[in-house]
């Protein structure tokens, strides 16, 4: 009955198109389709800006590496095993090391590989032909030709033959993400070829691309999923399109440069001083481009941000996250939803999570993730527990199940924001909660001064236990000193005091994820809340 009982409340929120289209999927297989066997390709006009270059990944003929993982892969024959998981195989079939650091010392291997995944993956069979691997191969083979690589006839052939394919199983059962980059692959193939199929194809993906921009972008410039991991490669996507539309003289969707720099905007803002994405929800690093990297793509491109300085205080309210920065310290909050409610499959049980980075030098950090999949780890790793968060009676704040699903989900309320002369304060809930017994609310508040970050939690209703969560990055070491203090040692050794106000604390070992792949150790500092007062931490570091 439970389990009747979650599916029910995920199952609810998706729209009807999503549900029609997965009972397609179950009932009827993959479009047929025939091969094409010649089509044309049209002349570039303008030149085709080198993009963002993604990591090396081929280290031998048959020698692969992704997510931190290296197999040795004799040709392409394991299609569907089991053996390896299914992101690091998708991974296989994408071609990204044909747009690589220092690719043109491996074209060879490359001109090899093509040639072997054609005869080796007829259509459309494999998890190659899949529709998401599927969009990110055509147009890596598209870049790659425009940025000078001869392209075989059998291998347009072939590369006609899954825009063909694409267009037949497009993925509305998932929409957000996929089916845009579904859509972005379809430009791609339908201004790179010749002929009325092509310009179908592109006719198909502009529309998709001209209603999910207007979808999936905020009007404060973050991107729906709300995961700045997604977010840059949304970035990525808008870039890629300017640029294959410049390269054939073909004018650019209307207000696209405008949303592009606003994009820009927001992804700084969530960044921290090292440069890199915070981590709420499915977010790690050496997946997306950096900011510095989108950055430069569009300066190739002609789109020119300017960034300005930041106020104390940085508010998106349609994201909601919030930044706060002073000399020395830069602070990230969650109060947000966990994203659209019809597509949580990159949502994690983080709500009213927070970042800190002081010094330059990330301090609080959120786990990160290290797989996808549905094991025990991902569990672990959208669970509330992994977050700079509260988890009351051992339960998530939103009901994080399988590797992408979601029920009952929390959402915030109540969110107030001070901002006064020598301090900020910010105040917020969630619901989360409400549906265990006790309807408890979890409220928090922050205030952040000159030289201290003060914590506040407090749960309204009844709870049988409440813990909160303080995650410490793996440079960081944390030890008790006396009393209720304890003592922080950053990696550039600046004396940092971490003031337990309120509560009974405890260190526990735990790990944290910057990459698919790799975990490192780190230690987590759970306070139990007091169920009249809460609980209450100082983090107070030097001037």
């Amino acid at each position: 009955m439970k389990k009747i009982i979650r599916l029910f409340h995920t199952v609810k929120y998706l729209k009807l198109i999503q549900i029609w289209r997965r009972l397609i999927k179950k009932i009827l297989p993959s479009h047929f389709i025939s091969t094409i066997k010649f089509i044309e390709v049209e002349k570039v006009i303008n030149r085709f800006e080198p993009t963002v270059l993604s990591k090396q990944s081929i280290f031998g003929l048959w020698t692969f590496s992704f997510l931190n993982k290296k197999y040795n892969i004799k040709n392409f024959e394991y299609h569907n095993t089991n053996k390896i998981e299914k992101l690091w195989m998708y991974n296989l079939h994408y071609f990204d090391d044909l747009n690589s650091i220092n690719s043109d010392q491996r074209r060879d291997w490359h001109n090899i590989l093509i040639q072997k995944w054609i005869e080796q993956n007829p259509p459309v069979f494999g998890i190659g032909w899949e529709p998401y691997p599927t969009s990110l191969r055509i147009v890596n083979w598209i870049k790659w030709s425009l940025l000078g690589a001869d392209m075989k006839k059998d291998w347009l052939n072939s590369l006609a033959t899954q825009a063909k394919y694409l267009s037949k199983n497009l993925e509305y059962h998932l929409l957000g993400n996929h089916l845009f980059t579904n859509a972005k692959a379809l430009i791609y193939a339908g201004l790179y070829f010749k002929g009325a199929l092509a310009k179908n194809w592109y006719q198909i993906g502009i529309e998709i691309f001209n209603k999910e921009l207007n979808e999936q972008l905020l009007p404060d410039g973050g991107h729906f999923e709300l995961s700045p991991m997604y977010h840059s490669l949304f970035l990525e996507d808008l870039l890629d399109i300017i640029n294959i539309h410049q390269a054939f003289n073909i004018k650019l969707p209307a207000q696209i440069i405008n949303k592009i720099l606003l994009m820009i905007k927001w992804l700084n803002t969530m960044c921290h001083p090292d440069g890199e994405i915070s981590f709420f929800n499915d977010s790690a690093k050496s997946i997306a481009p950096t900011l510095k990297e989108i950055t430069a793509y569009s300066y190739r491109l002609n789109i020119n941000y300017k960034p300005s300085k930041f106020n104390n205080l940085t508010h998106l309210p349609d994201s909601g996250y919030i930044r706060l920065i002073n000399k020395d310290a830069v602070v990230l909050i969650d109060v947000a939803k966990i994203g659209p409610d019809y597509l949580p499959g990159h949502a994690h049980a983080d709500t009213l999570s927070f970042e800190l980075s002081l010094y330059g030098k990330r301090l609080l950090v959120n786990s990160g993730i290290s797989r996808y999949g549905t094991s025990l780890i991902r569990q672990f790793e959208r669970s509330t527990v992994a977050h700079n968060t509260v988890a009351i009676d051992n339960k998530n704040s939103s009901e994080v199940w399988s590797g992408f699903r979601v029920a009952r989900r929390a959402y915030p309320l109540d969110l107030k924001i001070e901002e006064l002369e020598n301090f900020v304060n910010i105040s917020c809930a969630h619901d989360g909660y409400k549906r265990l017994d006790g309807n408890p609310i979890h409220r928090r508040h922050w205030q952040f001064l000159k030289n201290s970050l003060i914590i506040r939690d407090h749960v309204d209703g009844f709870f049988t236990n409440a813990y909160a969560y303080f995650h410490f990055h793996p440079s960081v070491t944390i030890t008790k000193n006396k009393n209720s203090f304890w003592k922080i040692e950053m990696p550039n050794r600046q004396q940092v005091v971490l003031d337990v106000k309120m509560g009974e604390a405890t260190i526990k070992e735990s790990y944290y994820s910057p990459e698919f792949g790799k975990k490192l150790s780190s230690q987590c500092l759970k306070i139990s809340l007091d169920k009249r007062e809460g609980g209450c931490v100082e983090i107070l570091w030097e001037n």
